[in-house]
């Protein structure tokens, strides 16, 4: 049975030096946070951990806790849901292309599907990190671990996010400055963004924007007070990891030494794509950082032309020289007018649905940036 709330406090407040008991203020308590210790097992990230614990799904040597201010060690024994902990797995990174009208969610009270509905089933359990919403498509970082998700969701990680947008109507040079120089939204505050106005196209125009920041909708909402609207939004990089070739619902694992690498713990990565039926695909991944990043600037740009633009995404989200180990195919879902593996392509003249499309031009990373706004 759950205690009550004075119950509850009570007992966070005597556990919160060490479990079975209080310990002198000058102690430093042994292990880790239990939260932190499901999380890093791949339970379930911290915050929703703590939900767990206090909802009274949790065991340590037998005895149902329900606080989070607690320090386990090796020694313990832990149940979820009656269940031995495992132990933790070493921590893995995907690159999932999410395809719009997915939440980014575990559950959706409305019913809808979810991320995780449409990974393929040879997948372990995995959370995302960060979040697009309902209607914004491209990259996103899925990882096993609760510690990893949370490092690289940290503004502290500085990481920049790259995305793609496309508006409906046209902004001045002088609408797109006060993006850069940092705008306050109904009482929020964004950080200045990095903005390239890439190209006008008929009603619509295509920007590049990126954040370091990553608020609940903060571009939409943004170009919100610009006076247009966005109608599509693709995340095509996260740090040093892009979107490339990847198609809709497909998912590819960074190989455990790259990702070492791209964390500082390592360097040197050598890398290889594969295709479900066994071949060697090419090597999108990761963006160096110059001429010390991987494989070099030279070797980068010669194999960012070699592989070209993947169809049906942003040009630029194509060139992402690295790479990456094993990937899954989507899973076979119709998607409304958006194909499913095995599907013919669109061809590049044309959207998923088989019309005319506006996709931005080729050109360097951002289209052609030489375009520029039309005066107002």
């Amino acid at each position: 049975m759950r205690p009550d709330a004075p119950a509850r406090a009570a007992l966070a407040r005597d556990r919160a030096s060490g479990y079975g008991g209080k310990m002198d203020k000058n102690d430093t308590p042994e292990g880790d946070r239990i939260a932190k210790v499901l999380s890093r097992a791949g339970v379930a990230s911290r915050r929703e951990a703590e939900r767990m614990i206090e909802d009274g799904r949790v065991k340590v040597n037998g005895e149902r806790i329900f606080s989070p201010a607690l320090n386990v060690t090796a020694k313990d024994r832990i149940t979820v849901d009656g269940a031995p902990l495992a132990a933790p797995e070493p921590a893995r990174l995907w690159l999932y292309h999410k395809p719009a009208g997915l939440v980014t969610s575990a559950s959706d009270e409305k019913g809808r599907k979810t991320v995780f509905d449409e990974l393929p089933e040879e997948m372990p359990r995995v959370m995302s990190v960060g979040r697009l919403d309902l209607n914004s498509e491209g990259l996103l970082l899925l990882t096993n671990d609760g510690e990893l998700k949370r490092r690289l969701e940290l503004p502290s990680t500085g990481w920049l996010r790259r995305y793609r947008v496309r508006i409906n109507g046209s902004v001045s040079e002088e609408k797109l400055d006060r993006l850069r120089n940092g705008i306050s939204v109904e009482g929020v505050d964004y950080q200045p963004m990095q903005v390239t106005f890439d190209r006008q196209q008929g009603a619509n125009a295509w920007l590049t924007i990126g954040l370091r920041e990553g608020k609940n909708r903060e571009i939409r909402r943004a170009m919100a007070a610009l006076d247009v609207t966005v109608n599509r939004l693709i995340r095509i990089s996260y740090g040093p990891f892009q979107i490339g070739n990847l198609e809709p619902g497909e998912v590819e694992e960074i190989r455990p030494k790259v990702l070492r690498e791209q964390l500082g713990e390592s360097d040197g990565p050598k890398v290889q794509r594969r295709r479900p039926d066994g071949s060697t695909g090419a090597k999108p991944g990761l963006r160096g950082g110059g001429p010390k990043g991987p494989g070099g600037a030279r070797k980068q740009a010669s194999e960012a032309k070699r592989s070209g633009p993947a169809k049906g995404t942003a040009p630029d989200a194509a060139k992402r020289p690295g790479g990456t180990g094993r990937v899954f195919g989507a899973k076979a879902s119709g998607g409304g007018d958006r194909p499913g593996p095995g599907n013919q392509r669109p061809s590049p003249k044309s959207d998923r649905s088989g019309q005319k499309t506006d996709r931005p031009a080729r050109g360097g990373p951002g289209g052609n940036r030489s375009a520029k706004p039309p005066k107002r």
